[in-house]
C-alpha cells in the first residue's frame, strides 16, 4: 500500500511532466480540456476515431511545449482502445491523468428506447467508462498512482423528459466514480467526476438553436441564466486532475449554473 502524499507546496495547479489521455477529443468538450491540461504544462494524447483529422489540434498543442499524440480510438472497442493505450505508453510512458470524455444519448421518450438504443448508450458512456478506467489504473497502480476525470452530466444528477437512458447512463457513471475512488485510493488513484449542464458546443447547437428550448434552457439555470461555454467545463477538469485536488476523491462536480440547486 502506498503512502498517501502531503499536500503539494508550491504550483499545485501545474500539470508539468504529467501524461493525459482524453477520450473523444477531436471537438466540444473533449477538445478543450486537451487544451487546458496541455495549457497546464501536461503531455496530452488525444483519443480519437479520426487521428489525421486531429493534425490541428496536435500542432495547437504542442505550441504549448508539451509532447502530443492523437490515437485512434472508438469507445465501443474496447480491445482497441486496450491496443492504442498499450502502444502510446510504449512510446510516451504511462498514464497519469485518463479524461473519460466520451459519451452522448439518444432523444427519446422512455416508451420509445428500444433495446439497442439503451444497450448503445450504456456502452458509449458507462462501460467505456468502467472499462478504459480499469486498464489504465493497472499501469497508475504501477507508477505510484494518478487520477482520473470522468466526464458526467447533470442528466446523472436529475431527472430529463426524454433521456432516461442517458440518465441512467451518466447516473451509474457518478456513483461509479465513487465506487472506484474508494477501491483504489489506497493505490494513489483519485477518482472524481464534472457533471455539466448544457455547454455550447456542435453537439449542442441544434437542441439550442430550437428558441423555446433555449429559453426553457436558460430558466431552468436557476442562478445564472446562461448557457455554458467549454473552458468552464475544462478548467474544473485541470483542477480536478492536478496536485491541487490532491486530497479529493469521489465526487461529483456539478457545473451548471446552478440547475441543481432549485
Amino acid at each position: 500500500m502506498n503512502t498517501p502524499s502531503p499536500a503539494p507546496a508550491r504550483t499545485p495547479f501545474a500539470l508539468t511532466g504529467s501524461r493525459a489521455l482524453v477520450t473523444a477529443a477531436s471537438r466540444g468538450l473533449g477538445r478543450e480540456i486537451a487544451l487546458e491540461l496541455a495549457g497546464q504544462g501536461a503531455d496530452v494524447v488525444l483519443g480519437v476515431r479520426d487521428p489525421e483529422g486531429s493534425a490541428g489540434l496536435v500542432e495547437e498543442l504542442s505550441s504549448f511545449g508539451v509532447t502530443a499524440r492523437a490515437i485512434r480510438m472508438d469507445v465501443l472497442d474496447l480491445a482497441g482502445c486496450r491496443a492504442a493505450i498499450d502502444a502510446v505508453g510504449s512510446e510516451l510512458g504511462p498514464i497519469d491523468i485518463l479524461v473519460n470524455n466520451a459519451g452522448g444519448g439518444v432523444d427519446a421518450p422512455a416508451l420509445e428506447v428500444t433495446e439497442d438504443d439503451f444497450d448503445h448508450v450504456w456502452r458509449l458512456n458507462t462501460r467505456s467508462t468502467f472499462f478504459l478506467s480499469q486498464y489504465v489504473a493497472k499501469s497508475m497502480l504501477a507508477n505510484g498512482g494518478g487520477a482520473i476525470v470522468n466526464v458526467a452530466s447533470q442528466a446523472g444528477l436529475i431527472a430529463l423528459p426524454g433521456e432516461a437512458s442517458y440518465c441512467a447512463a451518466k447516473a451509474a457513471v457518478v456513483h461509479l466514480t465513487r465506487c472506484l475512488a474508494v477501491e483504489w485510493g489506497q493505490y494513489g488513484i483519485r477518482v472524481n467526476a464534472v457533471a455539466p449542464t448544457f455547454i455550447e458546443t456542435d453537439g449542442t447547437a441544434k437542441a439550442l438553436s430550437d428558441d423555446a428550448f433555449r429559453a426553457d434552457t436558460l430558466e431552468r439555470i436557476a442562478a445564472l441564466h446562461r448557457i455554458g461555454v467549454p473552458a468552464e467545463v475544462s478548467g474544473a477538469v485541470a483542477f480536478l486532475a492536478s496536485p491541487a485536488a490532491s486530497l479529493i476523491t469521489g465526487q461529483t462536480l456539478a457545473i451548471d449554473g446552478g440547475w441543481t440547486a432549485r
